[in-house]
């Protein structure tokens, strides 16, 4: 019997041109887009096709570009497959987790993208700092960020841990790293601010009312907190309280990944996003599929990784998963 995990990206997966192939095509995804325009006090849909004003890659409107493309796919994908194909269990990696909880119907898709809209907005306008992706363990990489001022955002493979502080501490972090581990090469993030760092705590105060008035009703399945690493309380006050933690907490994803192991999961299916070189959505690949297939691998059944990020792939998972 097949169990699915459906998984949703956080921001680096956007691009210009994001959605544009799957809405020319397709009335339910033309919809999501219009919802969420109606939704906005601006054009997702214009952002996220064109970038006019080149700022799809700002962190107030990558938000809600993501969560759009992300339920773009999904419903595009349930309308495709019908009913054959729903999934027992969720999870986001970071901003990814919002469409997690629309797809277990804890929040609706417009306070959804009324959410991110504002979270995105704050912790561009309050967040400081930088990121940096490093090979190395939490453990390590926890030591490290506490001799230069920094914070662990994100644990995304048990050798792969990203950091955040302001950009000279980083860079002093990065020289030490290199003179005691001169094999290791680290990678700067393009983000405006130390997402999941102490960095982020202003933002979250702020955000935090905001969520106290948003709509949260107990999810349908289990959605994976990036706080804890397992899945959500039913409670909606909980739910509320892990958001806004995990504003400027790790995001521990290797660990959500281990809910798939222990929930025998047959296949994993990623919504949205794309990352990759070339201009058209064809060309891109989904971002979280590296890091899904190393981890998984070392399960005793590793469960199959589709993705639905444009038409190309959406084809591909309905015909893999016909077999």
């Amino acid at each position: 019997m097949n169990k699915f995990l459906f998984i949703f990206p956080g921001q680096g997966a956007q691009y210009k041109g994001i959605g544009n192939d799957i809405y020319n095509e397709y009335k339910i995804v033309r919809e999501t887009y219009q919802e969420a325009d109606d939704a906005l006090d601006f054009s997702i849909s214009n952002i996220s096709f064109n970038d006019p004003k080149d700022q799809l890659n700002q962190t107030h409107y990558t938000q809600p570009a993501l969560l759009t493309h992300s339920i773009a796919c999904l419903r595009l994908f349930s309308e495709q497959i019908g009913h054959d194909c729903r999934p027992s269990i969720t999870a986001g990696h970071s901003l990814g987790e919002y469409s997690s909880l629309v797809t277990a119907n804890s929040m609706d898709f417009t306070t959804a993208i009324n959410l991110v809209e504002k979270r995105g907005e704050l912790m561009g306008l309050f967040g400081k700092g930088e990121m940096e992706a490093l090979p190395i363990d939490r453990h390590k990489a926890s030591d490290l960020a506490l001799q230069h001022y920094c914070g662990v955002a994100a644990c995304n493979l048990p050798e792969q841990t990203v950091v955040g502080g302001l950009a000279d501490d980083l860079d002093m972090l990065v020289t030490k790293l290199q003179l005691d581990l001169p094999k290791k090469k680290t990678t700067r993030l393009k983000t405006e601010g130390a997402f999941h760092t102490y960095f982020m705590i202003e933002a979250a105060n702020h955000f935090r009312p905001i969520l106290e008035s948003a709509e949260i009703s107990p999810p349908t399945i289990d959605v994976i907190s990036n706080l804890t690493g397992n899945a959500h309380s039913r409670d909606p006050e909980k739910i509320r309280a892990q958001l806004f933690l995990q504003l400027f907490n790790p995001v521990l994803w290797y660990e959500s990944l281990d809910q798939a192991k222990q929930s025998n999961i047959t296949n994993i299916i990623e919504f949205g996003g794309g990352i990759g070189g070339g201009d058209s959505a064809i060309n891109k690949k989904p971002n979280l599929a590296s890091i899904v297939k190393r981890y998984t691998r070392n399960f005793d059944n590793p469960p199959r990784y589709h993705s639905v990020i444009n038409l190309r792939t959406l084809y591909a998972t309905i015909e893999e998963l016909a077999h």
